[in-house]
């Protein structure tokens, strides 16, 4: 009945999450597209002409300038027009029909250490298919005197198979919105009842602390469940999420996380003396567990400090037990770590927010 009252909540529990999932899955890549290239091609040669067709159609790369020299190569990185250049020397195309060593110089303006990273990468991939389609022109005969006997591997791509980063993104961001959503509301919730005066009126009933606390717990756990409903709808149909694992499994997590995110908001709200308070004080620990949840930055590459203060964090978890549980098909078995931890941690956020609760009048 508050939801429905309240005209600005509804949105807010329903459209707000659903535009925050779209925009942050399109938005949320570490898929580097439109670098930006500048060439320096003293050989312009058919094979060089080749190479840069191939560099252009990846879809990573696009032709940002074409110099003359090394000192221009060097002035488009400095000025930042472009984040790699590259200078392919006189006499390429000889050196290849040669079955002679061809150097390519390929600098890379190194600010950004990902992106660099990912650009020297995707260049490799296209020089690697340059030199195969090269290789199967030279005449066998010549080939099979030059060869060097090489170790070939094949690879393939489980759970993901196309790399879509949208695949890997969708659940973790909305795992994240229902958690982030939860908390906020949970923390304005007791405090919204003593700006408006409601509390008095709560705290001369003869209703108990934990009474109450279970009371403003159960209509926001159904949210939750509502919102992730939603969200997983919509990423169903939106992007295509697969959905390999039992959504039941999924639910049953969303309910142990919910109330725990809920107990700190309670918890939170109890020392808050008006909304803004409490809001300041839940998008603190907000940023904090955004952050240090593995969604953007993989757990394993943080410090170990850091990867133990994950333990306590149930967006980390939430994300964690989304991504294993759509993406992998995993069971309880192995996610029972995460469900057993927010639930303990649950048990002792709302136990702290039942004893916290000042239920007394003046």
């Amino acid at each position: 009945m508050q939801v429905f009252r309240n005209k600005a909540m509804l949105p807010i529990l329903t459209v707000v999450p659903i535009i925050q999932l779209i925009i942050l899955s399109f938005a949320a890549t570490h898929d580097i597209k439109n670098i930006s290239l500048a060439v320096a091609d003293y050989d312009q040669s058919a094979t060089s002409r080749l190479l840069l067709d191939k560099l252009t159609a990846s879809g990573y790369f696009r032709l940002a300038a074409s110099v003359k020299s090394d000192e221009a190569i060097f002035e488009e990185i400095q000025r930042g027009h472009a984040d790699l250049a590259l200078t392919i020397p006189a006499e390429f195309e000889r050196s290849i029909y040669r079955r002679e060593p061809a150097a390519i110089q390929v600098l890379v303006n190194a600010i950004n250490g990902q992106k660099a990273g990912l650009a020297a990468s995707y260049a490799g991939e296209v020089f690697q298919s340059l030199q195969a389609e090269l290789g199967s022109h030279i005449p066998v005969k010549t080939r099979a005197l030059n060869a060097n006997p090489r170790i070939e591997t094949t690879h393939s791509y489980w759970y993901n198979p196309e790399l879509d980063y949208k695949t890997f993104m969708v659940p973790g961001i909305l795992g994240e919105l229902v958690a982030m959503l939860v908390l906020v509301l949970g923390a304005m919730n007791v405090v919204r009842e003593k700006e408006i005066g409601t509390i008095e009126q709560i705290n001369v009933t003869p209703i108990r602390k934990w009474q109450f606390i279970a009371g403003k717990l159960l209509p926001f756990l159904f949210i939750g469940l509502f919102d992730l409903a939603l969200g997983l709808t919509v990423g169903k149909l939106l992007f295509d999420i697969p959905m390999v694992g039992s959504l039941w499994l999924v639910f049953a997590y969303c309910v142990v996380n919910i109330f725990c995110v809920l107990g700190i908001g309670f918890f939170i709200s109890n020392f808050a003396d008006t909304q803004q308070q409490a809001m300041f004080i839940a998008w603190f620990f907000m940023v904090i567990f955004i952050l240090m949840s593995g969604l953007f930055t993989p757990i394993e590459s943080m410090p170990d400090w850091a990867q133990a203060m994950t333990v306590p964090n149930p967006i980390a978890h939430f994300v964690a037990v989304m991504r294993q549980v759509l993406l992998k098909g995993s069971s309880f078995s192995d996610v029972s770590w995460n469900f057993y931890v927010t639930l303990g941690l649950g048990l002792l956020m709302n136990t702290l927010a039942v004893l916290t609760y000042r239920k007394r009048v003046g």
